[in-house]
């Protein structure tokens, strides 16, 4: 069963067993604007959890994108060095950005729920 779970920082992270697949949430992808590059991380980094894990740069800005979960990157998601808009039409299916073979499971504690990270978007 797959579980999503959400950071402040506005990642998501998508749990199946011990892969994590990550990416930016709606509420982020709108923030940034039209995204122009995301500089994805290399296969074989090992992140930690809240460590930088890539960057993403818009019109308006450019921004850290950080592991939601502490692992080791074992694939990233290519399509998005040719076409990183995907970002913006499809932030939290199609553009994903890196998975990540988990080290810690219990990290997803520190994450928060769909229900809960509506709730702290309407406060911001």
């Amino acid at each position: 069963m797959t579980m999503t779970f959400y950071t402040k920082e506005h990642e998501w992270v998508k749990i199946d067993g011990n892969i994590a697949t990550v990416g930016i949430t709606d509420y982020a992808a709108h923030q940034l604007g039209d995204i122009t590059f995301v500089e994805l991380p290399a296969a074989g980094k090992t992140v930690k959890q809240f460590d930088v894990l890539c960057a993403i740069e818009s019109v308006k800005a450019a921004s850290d994108i950080y592991a939601p979960v502490s692992g080791k990157v074992i694939s990233v998601n290519e399509a998005l060095n040719a076409s990183p808009e995907i970002v913006n039409s499809s932030p939290e299916e199609e553009a994903w950005m890196a998975r990540l073979q988990m080290a810690d499971p219990a990290e997803t504690s520190k994450l928060m729920r769909r229900e809960r990270y509506d709730e702290y978007c309407k406060g911001l």
